[in-house]
């Protein structure tokens, strides 16, 4: 089976977050090609309603036929190309560098005519930027019935769209919010997908804010402790999982300090931490470092302590073993500053020697955006 996964704005970013989450789910796989903002990739195993658990996927679409021109429209004659109820189908076509893209467009005109339906193409108009600077098309209209794809030599047809406004929903719903602290929902499911936890597992975050994080991995039915420093933030926290009605035995807050509290063992880490004050005018770069140089210290001091084998009093989420640690991957954002001359970022490898860990393959990862002073390079640590 081969499957378009259509990306958002940071390309490298989601093509990380696809693999790891394949990785975690023991799902063969191959990535077979990248064009523009689509992923083409092949697995041994069919996938259905997993759009949810992205962070950076718009859809995902199933490859229905490929090769040469002449096979695609043969095969496509004996497919069905849509569940239209009506004998009117608003559709529109991805063209990920496609072979023969209009003799195709040209075959969907008449197949639809063919079958008495009155057919529209509407093209896309809409636009996304992304990260690398370049723009990609994308739908704006809410009143299309299909979407194809012509990606190379295939075709196929998108099965899963994520829901950005139940997302908003339930972002906008919950009793606390802090927009200029807080992450993404979206960014939350990528880094809760780069951990690799699964589950059923336990993921900590060390410094939980308001509790995006913790949700987002709750709604996948995966454990979590969340630490705080601020107790009014640990407070808020709470008050946002219960709105959630998670049970209550599948979380833990703890407000403490994550440089010196004694943890049991985990599965792995994803957070957030403070990315220094807000940046209103562009800093020197003398003042960038200065950031980037306490950032560090605060992160070596966290995982630092959260490696060693302590325990805490507390009651554990599960079952632990008599010597506590970190099994799996610590993912975390740090800030990308942007000053005159350069955006200015951690020393990872660094971070990664204090706490005797090594830096996965392909990170750190930039997320930012051309008019941000303050954005965040993503990275994974793992033994």
């Amino acid at each position: 089976m081969k499957y378009l996964f259509v990306a958002g704005r940071n390309v490298e970013l989601s093509v990380a977050e696809i693999k790891s989450f394949l990785e975690k789910e023991k799902i063969p796989f191959k990535v077979i090609s990248i064009v523009k903002n689509g992923i083409l990739i092949e697995t041994g195993r069919i996938l259905r309603e997993i759009i949810d658990k992205f962070g950076g996927t718009i859809s995902i679409g199933e490859v229905l036929t490929g090769g040469t021109t002449e096979k695609i429209v043969n095969d496509l004659d004996n497919k069905s190309l849509h569940n239209a109820r009506k004998n009117k189908l608003n559709y529109t076509v991805f063209d990920f560098n496609g072979k023969d893209s209009e003799r195709i467009l040209f075959y969907l005109k008449n197949r639809f005519r063919r079958e008495g339906l009155k057919a529209t193409e509407k093209k896309l108009t809409g636009r996304i930027s992304l990260q690398n600077g370049k723009e990609v098309s994308k739908v704006s209209s809410s009143l299309i019935d299909e979407q194809y794809f012509v990606f190379e030599n295939n075709f196929g047809k998108i099965i899963e769209e994520t829901d950005y406004e139940k997302i908003e929903k339930r972002d906008m719903g919950k009793p606390v919010r802090r927009s200029e602290l807080s992450i993404s929902p979206r960014l939350a499911k990528i880094l809760i997908n780069l951990s690799k936890v699964k589950e059923g597992e336990i993921l900590l975050d060390p410094f939980c804010g308001i509790g995006t994080i913790l949700q987002e991995a709750l709604l996948q039915n995966i454990k979590v402790v969340g630490i705080d420093k601020d107790k009014k933030a640990i407070d808020c926290a709470e008050l946002n999982l219960k709105w959630f009605n998670f049970p209550r035995n599948n979380y833990k807050l703890i407000h403490g300090d994550s440089s010196k509290i004694q943890i049991h063992e985990i599965n792995g880490i994803a957070t957030e931490p403070d990315l220094g004050e807000l940046q209103k005018k562009m800093p020197s770069e003398e003042k960038a470092k200065e950031i980037i140089r306490n950032f560090e210290s605060l992160m070596v001091k966290v995982l630092k302590n959260l490696k060693k084998n302590v325990r805490q009093k507390a009651e554990p989420l599960a079952n632990s073993s008599a010597s506590s640690q970190i099994k799996g991957r610590i993912v975390f954002t740090a800030p990308l500053i942007q000053t005159e001359k350069k955006r200015v970022s951690c020393d990872f490898k660094k971070i990664a020697f204090q706490i005797g860990m090594k830096i996965a393959k392909g990170f750190p990862i930039d997320e930012f955006r051309e008019n941000s002073i303050v954005g965040r390079s993503i990275v994974v640590l793992e033994k």
